[in-house]
């Protein structure tokens, strides 16, 4: 194991949330359940947690709340996604038999992310990736694999905004770093087991002192150390790959904040870019034009 993995581990996590003073006698006996037993920990109760520690229910949530978090279903969500991040796709399937309708159990699974994602919105930290966005020379989303989706979806909806903001992959990626300036922004965005060249990406930005936002589950010490903010997002879902719809709704939120910077600026974008679509005849559907006033006999 290296340093960096041991970074990335739980106990390195969990232990680097201990208030100064440290966790009294029964809450330290739950930090220890969540250490020694993190599947069970991920996936079980309150009640279940409780009765592994020999505590009370109560204590769960002072645990949890003196690790800095609202309660335990906020530390239970980013637990279970730093544990699945720890299994390999064929574990983290073999985790996720049994939940009977699979396609059903990812449409509720999203639901009740969004649901997490609503009530843990953080109007601050969308205001301020918006706004730096809006204030930098240019932009570079970086998103790979399945998560390129994501950053794809961003980028072109804030080109669209009126913004230089573009998403790249690994072809592009080392020389669209190596262009980054303290003027500039970029978008990390990766969930789960994280892809290393959204990363590294990350940290050579933040050493050419651009600033860095990151949209993630549960960022890793190495990501999070490198980013101005971490939007954090629920990417849990049924099978043995993330759920993206969270996700895609944080950025759709960054881009609608972001339409609102400047919107003189964001509307002349949009009506230059329908301009642009009629000439290349790009829509099936075309917009009703406006019906002139009836002149005057």
């Amino acid at each position: 194991m290296t340093d960096g993995d041991a970074d990335d581990g739980l106990e390195y996590w969990l232990r680097g949330r201990l208030p100064p003073r440290g966790l009294r006698p029964k809450s330290a006996a739950v930090l220890e359940v969540l250490i020694s037993q993190p599947r069970r920990a991920s996936f079980g109760s309150t009640a279940e947690l409780a009765q592994l520690a020999g505590v009370n229910v109560a204590t769960v949530t002072r645990t949890a709340q003196a690790l800095g978090f609202a309660g335990w279903p906020a530390l239970q969500q980013e637990l279970r996604a730093r544990y699945l991040s720890s299994l390999t796709a064929p574990q983290v399937a073999e985790a996720r038999t049994g939940v009977g309708s699979p396609g059903l159990a990812s449409l509720r699974r999203d639901l009740d992310g969004l649901a997490l994602l609503t009530r843990r919105f953080d109007e601050d930290d969308i205001r301020a990736a918006a706004e730096a966005v809006a204030a930098a020379r240019r932009t570079v989303v970086v998103a790979e694999g399945s998560y390129a989706s994501v950053g794809l979806a961003f980028a072109h909806n804030a080109r669209l905004a009126g913004y230089d903001v573009q998403a790249v992959t690994a072809e592009g990626l080392a020389n669209a770093v190596a262009a980054l300036t303290a003027d500039d922004v970029l978008v990390a965005i990766s969930f789960w087991r994280l892809i290393e060249n959204t990363v590294r990406a990350a940290n050579e930005a933040h050493r050419r002192g651009a600033r860095v936002f990151v949209v993630s589950d549960a960022a890793s010490p190495a990501l999070a150390r490198a980013a101005d903010r971490v939007l954090m997002v629920p990417a849990e879902g049924v099978t043995f790959f993330p759920s993206l719809t969270a996700g895609m709704a944080m950025v759709q939120a960054i881009v609608a904040q972001l339409a609102a910077v400047d919107p003189a600026r964001t509307n002349a974008s949009i009506e230059a870019a329908e301009a642009m679509w009629a000439r290349f005849d790009l829509m099936h559907r075309r917009p009703i034009p406006k019906l002139l006033p009836p002149t005057a006999e």
